[in-house]
């Protein structure tokens, strides 16, 4: 299992972390494949992010053209959040800042 955490340097509370696919060493050869089939469909992958300010930028997003999946919500889990995809079809969570 390998993975990197990448941020900008002047913004340390910011980070990424990109790691392959499938890496966990559980997953068996099938399931390698269904991951492979649903990031072809783009349904696997998520990028969640957060912000300060969920309702302006639910608004802004939803004004560009967004594919709309969730608008802003409280979750049972505490957080308030909404969803839309991007171009391939990939879940984007974004998150309050609280």
């Amino acid at each position: 299992m390998r993975w990197i955490t990448v941020g900008p340097a002047d913004q340390p509370g910011t980070s990424i972390v990109l790691e392959p696919p499938a890496a966990e060493p559980g997953v068996t050869e099938e399931e390698r494949r269904t991951i492979v089939a649903m990031m072809a469909k783009g349904t696997y992958a998520r990028l969640t992010l957060a912000t300060s300010d969920l309702d302006g930028t639910f608004a802004r997003l939803k004004a560009g053209g967004a594919d709309l999946v969730q608008e802003p919500a409280e979750q049972p889990y505490g957080i308030r959040d909404c969803a839309f995809r991007d171009p391939a079809g990939n879940l984007i969570r974004i998150n309050e800042l609280r």
